[in-house]
C-alpha cells in the first residue's frame, strides 16, 4: 500500500471513530433527557400525592348528631334516645396535637355520634393560660368564641377553628377572624359579635378550666375519657380504627352516673 493510501485509510478510520463518538454522545444526551423527563414526572406525582394526603381533613361533611349546650358550657352531641357509651373530650383549640387528633379521629367520632353509637361531650377549656402570648391569647379567644357560638352550629364552628389553627408561637384566632368564620356559617349575629369582642364568656372559661384541671385532673390535651376511663393518645386517640373498636366495645353509660376520675395521667400533650 502506498504512503498516500495509508494516510487516506488513517484519515478514514479517524473520521469513522469521530462519527462513532458523536453518535455515542448523542445517544447519551437523549438518554439523559429521557431520564430527566421521567424524574420530573415522578417528582410531580410524588408532590401531587403528598398534597392530596396532606389536605386538611378537620372539616367533617357527614351527618351530625343534634348538639345541645349543657349548663356548664359543654356541648353534647347525641342522637335522641341513644343508649350509648359516653365520650368526654377535653381540648384546647391552640393545641397542635388536638388538631392532629381531630384530623385523625374527629370524623369517626362525629359519625358514631350521628349513628347513636356514642354520646360525645366536648369540653373546650383554657389549657395555656399560663403561657406567654401569642399562645395564651390565641387559646383564650378561641375558647371564648366557641362558648359564644350557638349549639346548632357549634360542631361546624369547632371544625372551622381547628382548620385555621395558627402555627405554634404565631398570632392567630383574632376576634375579626373568629367573627368572619361565624359569618361564613351564618350565625354572626350582633349578640355573637358582642360576645366575642367583649370576651363575655370569660367566667365560664374559668369555670370549665377549673373543672378540667381540678375535678377531672386533666394536665394535657387532648384528654379523652370513655365511660370515665382515660384513653391512650398514640394507640387509640390518633388511630381512628382502634378508637372506633374501643367505643363499639364499651357498654352504654348510665345516664345518672357521675364521671369517674382517671386511673392514670392522660397520655397527651403535657402542659406547656
Amino acid at each position: 500500500m502506498s504512503k498516500a493510501a495509508r494516510q487516506r485509510s488513517a484519515r478514514e478510520r479517524l473520521a469513522e471513530e469521530r462519527k462513532r463518538q458523536v453518535q455515542k454522545q448523542q445517544r447519551t444526551r437523549r438518554l439523559m433527557i429521557t431520564l430527566s423527563g421521567l424524574v420530573i414526572v415522578a417528582l410531580a406525582v410524588v408532590i401531587t400525592v403528598y398534597f392530596v394526603n396532606k389536605k386538611d381533613t378537620s372539616t367533617y361533611s357527614g351527618a351530625l348528631a343534634p348538639a345541645t349546650r349543657q349548663s356548664d358550657g359543654a356541648i353534647l352531641a347525641s342522637k335522641p334516645g341513644a343508649q350509648a357509651p359516653k365520650l368526654e373530650l377535653f381540648e384546647d383549640f391552640q393545641c397542635p396535637i388536638c388538631h392532629e387528633f381531630e384530623n385523625s379521629s374527629g370524623s369517626t367520632i362525629k359519625r358514631l355520634a350521628a349513628e347513636g353509637k356514642v354520646n360525645v361531650l366536648y369540653y373546650p377549656f383554657w389549657l395555656f393560660k399560663q403561657q406567654p402570648d401569642p399562645i395564651r391569647g390565641n387559646s383564650q379567644r378561641a375558647a371564648n368564641a366557641a362558648l359564644c357560638a350557638p349549639a346548632d352550629k357549634w360542631i361546624q364552628y369547632h371544625d372551622t377553628i381547628y382548620k385555621h389553627q395558627p402555627a405554634e408561637g404565631s398570632n392567630g384566632f383574632s376576634n375579626k377572624d373568629l367573627i368572619g368564620w361565624a359569618k361564613d356559617l351564618g350565625f354572626a349575629t350582633p349578640q355573637f359579635q358582642q360576645c366575642v369582642n367583649g370576651n363575655q364568656k370569660q367566667s365560664q372559661i374559668d369555670s370549665m378550666t377549673n373543672y378540667a384541671e381540678t375535678t377531672r385532673k386533666v394536665t394535657g390535651t387532648p384528654t379523652v375519657f370513655l365511660n370515665g376511663q382515660s384513653m391512650d393518645l398514640n394507640s387509640t386517640l390518633l388511630n381512628a380504627k382502634n378508637l372506633e373498636k374501643a367505643i363499639l366495645a364499651a357498654k352504654p353509660a348510665a345516664a345518672s352516673s357521675p364521671p369517674s376520675a382517671p386511673a392514670a395521667s392522660p397520655s397527651a400533650t403535657a402542659k406547656k
